[in-house]
């Protein structure tokens, strides 16, 4: 008996959720191809909607697309069907990001009984914020399982030290600035962002003479938490999206509000600086700000009928 594979609807519902996943200004880079009789959902990169200056070696597109990678998997697992997973299957297309074979009735690793589809409710709820968190600590259990959420996905989060926190905060903070000050950057974040951000990562605000800003209360010891992988090639960026987003929906599940912060990754001579020596981690691709605060609107997405075609 052949398996049955989703109809239209049911795979326009599943793209519908891989949209609601985070990326780089919210440039949503990402593309899907269904092919019907196959039952496969391509992932392709959009690089109409890339960032080359923001993003010059495309490690924050790859990840985006493996965010939405991440919650097609997990609405897939809620709908009923096996998502069997194939990262850069064709050497020869690099927009072609990842192959996922649909199937009902199937129990494989991202099969219905994974547990995987329990993090559903948690795409449409997630939320990237940048208002301040209470200075609540997050508990130890809870840090454990986030930790957890990314191994599950080949990656590692650390959780840094006291004093090397305050060097990443100021890391970030003089990535955003230079980032500003950088005209091909801050055309990209007027571009694909409604309003650029008056602080930063951390709450700090940017220098006067780069955008006007006044002083806002944020927590006096932001809590971060550095998601990495062991190497550097588009693999492990895929690999990062989808660690990244699979800890997202856990933190959200959990109560946290979120912030991501990748501009320090971006800018050579600070990317290393990010790496804790005490932790095993290769290379840093995000960092989270972690904590409890108060709800943020969601941000706008593309219609599903301007990124999924179906065959």
């Amino acid at each position: 008996m052949r398996a049955r594979t989703p109809g239209k609807q049911t795979v326009t519902s599943l793209i519908r959720a891989a949209t609601a996943a985070p990326s780089l200004h919210n440039a949503q880079p990402w593309r899907f191809r269904y092919l019907s009789e196959s039952g496969v959902v391509q992932v392709r990169a959009a690089l109409d909607h890339a960032l080359p200056h923001s993003d010059p070696h495309g490690r924050a597109l790859h990840m985006g697309c493996g965010a939405a990678l991440l919650n097609l998997r997990v609405a897939a697992a809620h709908a009923g069907f096996d998502a069997d997973t194939t990262l850069l299957p064709d050497r020869y297309d690099p927009r072609l990001l990842a192959t996922v074979t649909l199937v009902s009735g199937a129990d494989g690793e991202d099969g219905p009984g994974s547990g995987l589809g329990e993090l559903y409710d948690e795409i449409r709820r997630r939320r990237t914020s940048r208002l301040p968190f209470c200075d609540e600590r997050v508990p130890d259990p809870v840090r454990a399982h986030l930790r957890d959420a990314a191994e599950r996905e080949g990656a590692q989060l650390h959780f840094p030290s006291a004093w090397h926190t305050e060097t990443v905060l100021d890391l970030i903070h003089d990535a955003e600035g230079r980032d500003l000050a950088d005209p091909g950057r801050s055309a990209e974040l007027s571009e694909w962002t409604e309003t650029p951000p008056g602080h930063d990562f951390t709450g700090r605000p940017v220098p006067a003479e780069l955008h006007d800003t006044s002083a806002v209360e944020y927590e006096e010891a932001p809590q971060l938490a550095l998601l990495g992988t062991a190497e550097d090639r588009p693999t492990d960026w895929i690999r990062a999206g989808q660690a990244l987003e699979r800890v997202l929906l856990l933190a959200t599940r959990e109560g946290l509000s979120t912030a991501l912060s990748s501009e320090a990754v971006e800018w050579s001579d600070l990317r290393w600086t990010v790496r804790d020596p005490l932790s095993s981690m290769g290379q840093v691709h995000v960092v989270l700000r972690l904590g409890y605060g108060p709800p943020v609107p969601a941000t706008p997405r593309r219609p599903v009928s301007q990124v999924l075609h179906i065959d």
